[in-house]
C-alpha cells in the first residue's frame, strides 16, 4: 500500500443550492512532508465542527481504486481530493474495520467510521442527487483518529494492522436502516467509533429500548 496524494483545504465560500456557505471540502494535493496531529493535517480546515473534524474524524481516507471505479461510473477523470479526503491511498482494502490501524512512518491512524454524504458534497459533484448515488455505491471511505502524530509524504508505504470485526461498510449501511435491530446497535457500540456516530447509534438504541419498555 502506498500514499499517492496528500490533500488539504482552507475554509472558502461555496454555492449550495440558493445559499452561499462556508466549507473546506475543496481539498487540493500538496507536495512535501505534511505534519499530521491529533487535530488533523497542517494547513487543513473544517468550517462546521458540528459534523466535521475533531479528534475522532481528524483524517479522512479514500482509495485510488475507489476513485477509478467512480471515474468509470461517471465517465470522467476524478482528481485526488475531490471527495474531500486528506489521504489518497493505493492498495488499501476496499472495506476497512473500525479499530484498524494504519502505519505511515511514525504516524499511526485508527479507523473510526465511514464518511456520510452531505449537501456540500453534492454541490462539489454538481449533482443534487449525488448523496443518494454515494449511499447506493457503498464506497464511503473512512475517518480516522490519530494515535501517534507524525509527518507523511507522497510515496510513503502504508501498513495495516487489523482491528475489530465491525466493518466500516456495515456501519454505513446501518446508518440508513429505518428500524435497526437492537443487537446490531449494541454490536457497533462495542467498538471504538467516532463520538458523533456513537452518540447517534446510542440515541437510536435508547429509543428502541424505551419503545420495547
Amino acid at each position: 500500500m502506498r500514499l499517492t496524494s496528500i490533500n488539504v483545504g482552507p475554509i472558502c465560500p461555496m454555492q449550495v443550492g440558493n445559499q452561499t456557505v462556508d466549507s473546506a471540502i475543496d481539498k487540493r494535493p500538496v507536495s512535501g512532508a505534511v505534519r499530521v496531529t491529533r487535530n488533523g493535517l497542517d494547513g487543513d480546515e473544517q468550517a462546521d465542527h458540528r459534523f466535521h473534524g475533531g479528534p475522532d474524524q481528524a483524517v479522512y481516507l479514500y482509495t485510488v481504486e475507489d476513485y477509478a471505479w467512480w471515474s468509470e461510473q461517471l465517465g470522467r477523470e476524478l482528481s485526488p481530493g475531490l471527495f474531500g479526503e486528506n489521504l489518497t491511498i493505493e492498495g488499501l482494502p476496499g472495506d476497512l474495520f473500525v479499530g484498524d490501524r494504519l502505519l505511515i512512518g511514525g504516524l499511526v491512524l485508527e479507523v473510526t467510521g465511514p464518511r456520510l454524504p452531505c449537501s456540500k458534497f453534492a454541490a462539489v459533484m454538481q449533482d443534487e442527487g449525488f448523496g443518494r448515488t454515494f449511499i447506493a455505491a457503498e464506497r464511503p471511505g473512512a475517518y480516522c483518529r490519530v494515535l501517534n502524530e507524525g509527518r507523511v509524504s507522497v510515496g510513503d508505504r502504508v501498513s495495516l494492522v487489523t482491528g475489530s470485526d465491525v466493518a466500516v461498510r456495515d456501519l454505513f449501511r446501518l446508518n440508513y436502516v429505518g428500524k435497526p435491530a437492537e443487537k446490531d446497535l449494541e454490536r457497533v457500540l462495542s467498538v471504538p467509533l467516532a463520538e458523533r456516530l456513537r452518540d447517534k447509534f446510542a440515541g437510536r438504541l435508547k429509543k428502541l429500548v424505551a419503545a420495547a419498555g
